[in-house]
């Protein structure tokens, strides 16, 4: 199963965008919110029903432990988005500030995601955040670029409107030079499309030099429960966000596979210091079946 970043140049619905396609997965799935600026889903989604001990700020000081300090706590700080378990989320910060503790961290998180994508078979989804550049690059701070880099697809999230389409035409260019010098290839990159605005998705491919791989629809009252959370709109699990972004989740798989077939990857091989991770949510995923 691919490892899929979201990122956008402004405010494009990333978050919202990466919790659907969580939710709408017909496979075990887990959102990760590794957006430098904060994650929102905490007070937003959950109603804050995850404290603060929750998250991602405490794997930084795990992963300086031992890589078994992180696989254990990395197992213990996933939260669930589902009553079966199904599909969980490793909250964000709390705080911006805290950030700047994860730049070494970033590349072991990242090949958590790879370990259980690949060897559970997870459907795997990065909130990564608003682009922030630095001479051209990624910053190595406000981005969590070690992931970005290593992630089979990369989507940046737009909308089908003049101003969205504006900032995003600027970033198109570094972002694949980005891909294709430091991360699996420019081919990587893509667009997720949220359908506001008067441009189709072939306009919107052509106006970006970029394919267009999956597409949602503007389904404001669907997208406020994911962003506020509370009571779920009437018809909520057939909604026409959820059922386009389990479409999505279909297509990205499939671009993923073409990719690698393409490029001829060898399988990336499972880090046995990160073995933990998988035995401990099998663990939990059996307790849970039980």
């Amino acid at each position: 199963m691919p490892v899929t970043a979201l990122l956008s140049a402004k405010s494009s619905g990333v978050t919202t965008s990466a919790l659907a396609l969580t939710l709408a997965s017909k496979r075990p799935s887990l959102l990760a919110e590794f957006d430098p600026a904060g994650g929102t889903i905490r007070a937003g989604f959950l109603h804050s029903q995850a404290g603060a001990g929750y998250g991602l700020y405490h794997l930084a000081a795990a992963e300086r432990t031992s890589p078994e300090a992180l696989a254990n706590a990395f197992a213990n700080h996933l939260w669930p988005l589902d009553e079966a378990g199904h599909r969980k989320l490793l909250p964000g910060l709390t705080d911006p500030a805290q950030a700047a503790a994860l730049g070494r961290t970033w590349p072991a998180l990242s090949e958590v995601m790879h370990v259980l994508a690949e060897e559970a078979e997870h459907d795997i989804f990065v909130d990564a955040g608003r682009i922030a550049l630095e001479a051209g690059h990624l910053h190595p701070t406000l981005t969590p670029a070690p992931v970005i880099h290593q992630a089979d697809l990369v989507l940046l999230v737009v909308r089908g409107t003049e101003q969205s389409l504006t900032l995003a035409r600027h970033l198109i260019d570094p972002l694949r030079t980005e891909l294709s010098e430091h991360g699996t290839g420019g081919d990587a990159l893509g667009l997720l499309l949220i359908e506001d605005g008067p441009y189709r998705a072939h306009q919107v491919a052509d106006a970006l030099k970029a394919p267009v791989l999956a597409a949602l629809p503007h389904d404001p009252g669907t997208g406020h429960y994911l962003a506020s959370g509370g009571q779920p709109p009437r018809g909520y699990g057939h909604s026409p966000l959820l059922r386009h972004a389990r479409t999505a989740t279909e297509q990205l798989e499939a671009a993923a596979s073409r990719r690698s077939i393409q490029q001829q990857y060898a399988s990336r091989p499972a880090n046995a210091r990160m073995a933990g991770v998988l035995e401990r949510l099998v663990q939990v995923r059996g307790r849970e079946r039980g």
